[in-house]
């Protein structure tokens, strides 16, 4: 098979047994703009899968008190505005934020604020999907810029929904290796376009 698209790159293909696709096409788009659009091609006996993911409505915004707008007074960072900071994050392959494909949840986070602590579990629209170290990714970056730097920060997977789930939130833990993935200037880009709403 021979894939032809103007200004594109393929930097990444494998075979999967594991999983029901039969090839994973990776690859990076550049237009003359400078516009980059990194995407993922699932080739099967039948097709292209998850085309049209289940769209989830979105939550009302959260109203801001003036109690929040004051630095003197004290205000935890609770669950919701963890969820607040990470909703609007858009999804590396769908035109749709991580909310409206339901990948991350309020009930799928914990915060303790006093003992600096926030974790997210999110959960991949498809079980064999291969952005979910990408959207782990960018979940985290995102956290890492938002929140005071006390805190401790895990991005795991929801148990029981991805193939490679262990794997996945082993790479996801390792600060090495995330740190690494963030010089890598093509990746970073990448990440940088999935924040541009939630970082706004």
């Amino acid at each position: 098979m021979h894939l032809q698209l103007n200004r594109s790159k393929l930097v990444y293909r494998y075979i999967d047994n594991r999983c029901r696709c039969d090839f994973v096409y990776f690859l990076v788009i550049r237009f003359s703009d400078g516009c980059v659009v990194f995407l993922r091609i699932e080739m099967t006996s039948k097709g292209i899968e998850n085309v049209n993911p289940q769209r989830f409505t979105k939550k009302t915004k959260r109203e801001i008190t003036s109690e929040e707008e004051d630095e003197s007074v004290e205000d935890p960072i609770d669950e919701r505005e963890i969820f607040d900071l990470l909703r609007d994050i858009n999804d590396p392959e769908h035109p749709m934020s991580l909310e409206e494909l339901n990948v991350v949840q309020i009930t799928n986070i914990e915060v303790d604020d006093k003992n600096n602590s926030v974790k997210v579990f999110y959960t991949p629209t498809i079980p064999h999907c291969s952005m979910a170290t990408l959207i782990g990714l960018s979940i985290k970056v995102c956290l890492l810029r938002s929140l005071p730097p006390r805190f401790k920060i895990e991005v795991n997977i929801s148990p029981g929904s991805h193939a490679s789930e262990a794997a996945v939130n082993k790479q996801l833990a390792d600060k090495e290796r995330v740190s690494a993935a963030l010089e890598n200037s093509n990746l970073l880009e990448v990440v940088n376009q999935c924040l541009v709403k939630s970082l706004e």
